[in-house]
């Protein structure tokens, strides 16, 4: 009778196809720690199971659970071309806690999904322990996720990332949109430059420009590729300490599509956002890419967030209170405009980006 042994040395095995199942095994053990850094008391099992198992908190008198799920866009081919593995996984759990904490949600677990042609080991740790600090930066647990090996799919060295995140909210504590009125104070919280938004009119604008952009200075600190590879920032700990004061009316995530259509998911139709764009200093790397794009006013408020990532409604009298318990976190909240009655659009600019 022939052993397993003799029989496994003729023929095709599944790493002839491209996978290498025990590459698979060392990257589960190596994450492990970065997983284990991350883990909440609501946490149960371990790292490599069927099923990830989480408690719900206790606290919560009636419980809904929110959930959201996000990539990084083309921001991830900057990523691979230039190396930059260590604080790609940051953006991807920024994407998603950010979208949560909308709706006065606390952030409780996270899933990733890592897919590639050819698994390199070194550099999915390395995304996936940024992927942790992000999630440490959350208070959420990795949870557990999905790495896909898969041959021909890939070119060699691309890979691909998608998030997704689970979080509660106290049922009548949620932020709807419901209770935003005309009057309210809009309050922003800056960026760290463009996040994860517009990276294939980012990518475009370097390419027309014809630079290399780790060597293209932007300011004596910092190169075009570093401003534009900053980690999208992490808003958890800070907006809902601001909504526990319970004085927030709606909050916004200025993602995809900028102002323009970011804003008006939060609140009615009858009500519209008066921004004052003379209320903030842009980051230089906006100002770099408006001026080597010549892309207009309209567009870069319409694809970027301009250098204010989050933004916070609430009503006049409670500005002083919101913006103390904000900067009381280290955050420089900045009172960007107001909620008005809707004439025609639904944001409306006055002023000019310095």
């Amino acid at each position: 009778m022939k052993s397993m042994s003799q029989d496994h040395q003729k023929g095709l095995s599944y790493r002839d196809a491209g996978v290498d199942i025990d590459a698979g095994n060392a990257l589960i053990e190596r994450i492990k720690p970065h997983a284990k850094r991350t883990a909440r008391k609501e946490s149960l099992g371990a790292l490599g199971g069927f099923g990830a198992l989480f408690k719900i908190p206790q606290g919560y008198q009636s419980p809904v659970l929110v959930s959201g799920t996000d990539g990084v866009g083309t921001k991830l081919k900057l990523a691979i071309d230039y190396h930059r593995h260590s604080q790609i996984g940051e953006d991807l759990v920024a994407m998603c806690v950010n979208d949560l904490i909308v709706a006065n949600a606390e952030p409780l677990f996270f899933l990733d999904y890592y897919a590639t042609g050819q698994l390199d080991v070194d550099v999915a740790e390395s995304v996936i322990a940024s992927i942790a600090n992000g999630c440490e930066l959350s208070g959420c647990a990795l949870a557990g996720g999905e790495t896909a090996e898969m041959p021909g799919m890939y070119h060699d060295g691309d890979y691909d990332l998608a998030g997704f995140c689970v979080g509660v909210a106290e049922e009548s504590k949620i932020l709807d949109g419901s209770g935003v009125k005309a009057g309210n104070a809009i309050i922003g919280l800056p960026s760290s430059g463009p996040h994860s938004n517009g990276y294939s009119l980012i990518r475009k604008i370097i390419a027309h420009a014809d630079i290399n952009p780790e060597t293209e200075q932007l300011t004596p600190d910092s190169t075009v590729l570093d401003a534009v590879m900053q980690p999208t920032r992490i808003y958890v700990k800070s907006v809902l300490k601001a909504m526990a004061t319970g004085q927030i009316t709606g909050a916004v995530h200025v993602t995809g599509g900028g102002f323009q259509e970011n804003l008006p998911r939060s609140f009615g139709s009858d009500l519209a956002a008066h921004i004052d764009l003379d209320t903030w200093v842009r980051p230089e790397i906006f100002k770099w890419l408006e001026a080597q794009g010549d892309v207009g006013a309209e567009e870069m408020l319409r694809t970027f967030n301009c250098g204010i990532g989050f933004i916070m409604f609430c009503a006049p009298e409670h500005v002083a209170e919101v913006t103390e318990v904000l900067k009381s976190t280290g955050e420089h909240p900045i009172v960007i405009g107001e909620l008005i009655e809707r004439k025609t659009d639904a944001v409306v600019f006055s002023g000019a980006f310095a």
